[in-house]
C-alpha cells in the first residue's frame, strides 16, 4: 500500500523549531520529488518547498526562505523539513506530497500521493 506518513507537529513558541518527517512506505522516494505544503484555516493549500530527486535541487517560498530548510534521506524513504525561527503564521496543517517527476514544483499539481497532514501552531 502506497502510503506518505507525516510526523513532527506539534506547539512551539515563537521563534523556535520544528522538524517535519514525511515517511514513504510502499514505493521508493528515490525517484520522486517531494513537496511540503501547508494549510491555514480558512486558506488554499500552498507550496511551502519542494526537493528534486535528479539532482537534489529545493526551491522555498519566499515566506519560508532562510527558515525552513528542506532535506531527503533516500536510505529511509524519508524527506524532512527543519523549521527555523518559527512565526504564528506559519500556523498550518503540513502535508508532504511525491511526483513521480524528477524536478519538483512548488504549485498542487502533479503530486501523486498526498499524506494526511501533520498540524504545527506557534503560538506564546
Amino acid at each position: 500500500q502506497v502510503q506518505l506518513v507525516e510526523s513532527g507537529g506539534g506547539l512551539v513558541q515563537p521563534g523556535g523549531s520544528l522538524r517535519l518527517s514525511c515517511a514513504a512506505s510502499g514505493f521508493t522516494l528515490d525517484y520522486y520529488a517531494i513537496g511540503w505544503f501547508r494549510q491555514a484555516p480558512g486558506k488554499e493549500r500552498e507550496g511551502v518547498s519542494c526537493i528534486s530527486s535528479n539532482d537534489g535541487s529545493t526551491y522555498y517560498a519566499d515566506s519560508v526562505k532562510g527558515r525552513f530548510t528542506i532535506s531527503r534521506d533516500n536510505a529511509k524513504n524519508t524527506v524532512y523539513l527543519q523549521m527555523n525561527s518559527l512565526k504564528p503564521e506559519d500556523t498550518a496543517v503540513y502535508y508532504c506530497a511525491a511526483r513521480g517527476a524528477p524536478v519538483c514544483l512548488l504549485g498542487r499539481r502533479g503530486y501523486d500521493y498526498w499524506g494526511q497532514g501533520t498540524q504545527v501552531t506557534v503560538s506564546s
